[in-house]
């Protein structure tokens, strides 16, 4: 299948590892040029000179939870590119904040993180878009926000969750909003993707046992995914096929739903 991606100027959020690398590597693939914007700068170099080619890929190092650096990601990918064709929103996490009845301001700081950045990228590069008749925005959602979190002892960060809830509903209207000019939003929702490092990767090593029971009762494919599984959704969802998807929500979950 041709996804029609080949020049396309593409900003990904959370570029350098995990899942926002994998996407990296699907996009350069199909000959987008690429901006790639993380904390990490020498992770960035690093994938910026894996990727090679002549696409002419650009990155920036810069923490998004800073007031005003979401704004000054967007422009700056719009003076180096010229224009953004495609943003994959891929930040977020719950921090750390597991209380239920935790102080107001944790709830804030996680939305901030999952939600408050897409929304302040997207003020500023989905107007161009409109005007061009063509634009593809992706955010990485999370299949907790349409199940809940699991309970027990693996139970995550409500937070988090009514973070990603909140996302899901922001992807559904705003999509409704700029369908007619050809911008399509969608998002993906994966469930656990292992990725090395971190807490499922530790529990598998610290307590295999505990993690076999969890994805026994969660997870009918018997297994977590992986980033290079979630990918490909992205891709889809980012190109020229997805013209009639605006508003989708995918589960990539393992069966999780």
């Amino acid at each position: 299948m041709d996804l029609g991606l080949k020049g396309k100027k593409a900003l990904i959020v959370g570029a350098s590892k995990n899942i926002g690398a994998a996407i990296t590597r699907c996009l350069a693939a199909e000959g987008c040029q690429l901006f790639l914007v993380s904390r990490d700068e020498e992770r960035l170099k690093q994938l910026c000179g894996e990727l090679g080619g002549k696409q002419g890929h650009h990155y920036m190092a810069v923490d998004l939870r800073m007031e005003g650096k979401p704004a000054e990601a967007a422009q700056e990918a719009v003076r180096r590119t010229g224009n953004v064709d495609i943003v994959i929103h891929n930040v977020g996490g719950g921090l750390g904040y597991k209380d239920v009845l935790g102080p107001r301001s944790d709830w804030e700081d996680v939305w901030r993180f999952n939600v408050g950045i897409a929304i302040e990228m997207n003020r500023i590069l989905i107007p161009p878009m409109r005007q061009r008749k063509w634009g593809r925005v992706v955010h990485v959602s999370s299949i907790v926000a349409q199940v809940g979190e699991p309970l027990g002892e693996f139970s995550g960060s409500l937070p988090y969750t009514a973070a990603k809830a909140y996302l899901n509903a922001y992807i559904k209207g705003l999509s409704r909003a700029v369908a007619a000019d050809n911008v399509i939003v969608s998002g993906v929702m994966p469930g656990v993707v292992r990725s090395q490092g971190k807490f499922w990767d530790r529990m598998i090593q610290e307590d295999p046992a505990k993690v076999k029971d969890f994805i026994d009762h969660f997870y009918p494919a018997g297994r977590f995914g992986t980033a290079e599984e979630i990918a490909p959704f992205v891709a889809l969802l980012a190109s020229q096929q997805a013209s009639f998807a605006s508003g989708s929500l995918i589960p990539v979950s393992g069966g999780m739903v």
